[in-house]
C-alpha cells in the first residue's frame, strides 16, 4: 500500500506549478523571458524532490537479468505479469519502470487527489528505467527455483523490480503478477480477440469502497481472487515449462518457447508485500505446489479465521518497524502452529515502502517527509530482506547454493534486525511458538 502523505506532496507539487510558486524567490525577474523561467523553475522543482534520490539498484548475484512482460488470455480473467530471470546478455535496453501513463492516472486516483496528479507523476518518473535487460533471451540449459510474487494494494506489477532483479540475479525466475480483483491502482485487458490484435487496452482501475460498505467482505473476496490468480499463473508458466505455451498477446520479442524445460517443478515458492502477503498465506493454503511462502510486512485483515490452521508449508515473515500494529502481529501469530516452520524478522528503522521501489524513485527530504524511506538506508533495508529471503528459499527448496551464509538473518541476528517483532502484544495473552512448535511466552 502507498502512504497516506502522498497525497499531500502531489498536491503540493500540483500547487506550485498552477500557482507560480517561485514569484517570491525569482532568480530571473525578466518579464520577457518568464516563459523559459518557468521551465527552469519547473526542472528546479523536480531536481529539489529527486535530491539525493537512488537508482533501483541492479542484482547482486552473479546473474545478468531480463525483463518482459506476458499476458495470457485477452479477458480480464486471464493472467498479466512481469517476469524477471537469468538472462544470456546486457546489450538490451534496461526496462522502462511504469509503461503506460494509465497507471499515474491509476495511483492519482488511489491517493484520492485531482486528476493532475497523475501528469504530475508521468513527469516525474514516467522515463525511469530498472535495470534489467528488456527481453533479453533466456539464459538457457538449467533449470531454475520460481517464485510468484504479488503485490500491495494500490500497487501493479512493475514496482517491486529492486526484488524480482535481486532474486533473478541470483538465479531465479520471478513472476510478478499484476492483480485483477481491483486492488491495482490500474491495469487493462482487451474486450475481445480484435481488440487485442490491434493493442486497443481496456483500463480497469481501483476498486473502492462504497459509502456505507463493509471493508472485510471486500478484502476477503480480493484475497481469495488473488491466490486464485497465482495458481492460474503457476499453471501457465508450467505448461510453458513442459512445451505448451499459450499465445502471449502482447507484442514482445521474447520468446516464450524458450522456456521450455527451464523451471524447476519442485522448487516453486510465493512472495507478497502488504496484501500481497495476505495473498502469500492464502495462496498456501490452497496450493500445496507453493514449498513455502514469505510475506513482506503483511496486511492481514483481509485473511479469514481459519486460513493459518490449513498452511502445513514454511512461512517466513518480514516485518518493518514503523507499519506494523498489535492486532495485525496477533493474526500472524494464529500461524505458529505445531510442527510448523514459522520465522519473523522485522527490520529497524525501516518503513512499508522499504520494500517496494518507491523507496529508491524519490530523493531523501522527499522520502522521509512522506515515509517512503525510513531511518534505515534503502539500500541496506532491501539488501536484509533479500538476503533473509534467500537464505530461507535455500533452506525449503533443498537449494544446492550459497545462501546459507545468510541464515543468521533469518533468526534477526543483525545489528539492524529485531528477532520477531517490536509490537507488545502481550495485553492480548497471545504466545508464540518457536519452529519445533513448543510453545513458549510470548517476549517481544
Amino acid at each position: 500500500m502507498l502512504p497516506p502523505k502522498l497525497h499531500a506532496l502531489f498536491c503540493l507539487c500540483i500547487c506550485l506549478m498552477l500557482v507560480h510558486p517561485f514569484y517570491w524567490q525569482d532568480l530571473n525577474p525578466v518579464s520577457h523571458i518568464e516563459s523559459s523561467a518557468r521551465v527552469n523553475k519547473l526542472q528546479a522543482l523536480m531536481a529539489a524532490a529527486r535530491f539525493g534520490q537512488t537508482k533501483i539498484p541492479r542484482g547482486s548475484g552473479s546473474y545478468s537479468v531480463g525483463c518482459t512482460d506476458l499476458m495470457f488470455d485477452y479477458t480480464n480473467k486471464g493472467t498479466f505479469l512481469r517476469l524477471y530471470y537469468p538472462s544470456q546478455d546486457d546489450d538490451h535496453s534496461d526496462t522502462l519502470w511504469i509503461p503506460n501513463k494509465e497507471y499515474f492516472s491509476g495511483l492519482s486516483k488511489f491517493l484520492g487527489t485531482h486528476w493532475l496528479m497523475g501528469k504530475i507523476l508521468s513527469l516525474f518518473f514516467g522515463s525511469m528505467t530498472t535495470p534489467a535487460a528488456w527481453n533479453s533471451p533466456l539464459r538457457t540449459g538449467a533449470k531454475y527455483p520460481l517464485i510468484i510474487f504479488s503485490h500491495g494494494l494500490g500497487a501493479f506489477r512493475t514496482i517491486y523490480s529492486a526484488i524480482g532483479i535481486d532474486l533473478a540475479s541470483h538465479g531465479f525466475i520471478v513472476a510478478a503478477i499484476e492483480h485483477r480483483d481491483g486492488s491495482a491502482s490500474a491495469t487493462y485487458y482487451f474486450k475481445d480477440q480484435s481488440a487485442a490484435e490491434i493493442g486497443n487496452k481496456t483500463w480497469l482501475y481501483l476498486r473502492t469502497l462504497k459509502r456505507g460498505e463493509e471493508e472485510f467482505p471486500l478484502r476477503n473476496e480480493q484475497v481469495l481472487q488473488r491466490a486464485k490468480e497465482c495458481s492460474q499463473a503457476l499453471n501457465l508458466i508450467l505448461d510453458i515449462d513442459r512445451g505448451r505455451p499459450d499465445k502471449n498477446l502482447l507484442d514482445s520479442e521474447f520468446d516464450v518457447e524458450q522456456m521450455k524445460d527451464s523451471i524447476d517443478r519442485d522448487k516453486i515458492a510465493v512472495i507478497g508485500h502488504s496484501f500481497g502477503g495476505a495473498t502469500v498465506i492464502q495462496s498456501l493454503s490452497e496450493d500445496q505446489r507453493f514449498r513455502c511462502g514469505i510475506a513482506l510486512d503483511a496486511w492481514m485483515f483481509p485473511v479469514g479465521g481459519d486460513v493459518c490452521s490449513r498452511i502445513p508449508q514454511p512461512l517466513f515473515f518480514i516485518n518493518s518497524e514503523r507499519f506494523q500494529y498489535p492486532s495485525n502481529i496477533i493474526k500472524m501469530k494464529k500461524c505458529y502452529l505445531p510442527d510448523r516452520e514459522r520465522k519473523m524478522i522485522t527490520i529497524r528503522g525501516s518503513v512499508h515502502q522499504n520494500f517496494a521501489d518507491f523507496t529508491f524513485a524519490t530523493g531523501k527530504i522527499i522520502g522521509y517527509i512522506f515515509t517512503l524511506k525510513g531511518e534505515i538506508d534503502s539500500n541496506v533495508a532491501m539488501g536484509l530482506s533479500n538476503k533473509a529471503s534467500l537464505a530461507f528459499l535455500q533452506k525449503h527448496l533443498g537449494l544446492q547454493k550459497d545462501f546459507d551464509q545468510w541464515d543468521s538473518l533469518i533468526e534477526g541476528e543483525d545489528d539492524n534486525l529485531i528477532p520477531g517483532t517490536n509490537i507488545d502484544t502481550t495485553n492480548h495473552h497471545a504466545t508464540l511458538q518457536n519452529s519445533t512448535g513448543i510453545q513458549k511466552p510470548n517476549s517481544d
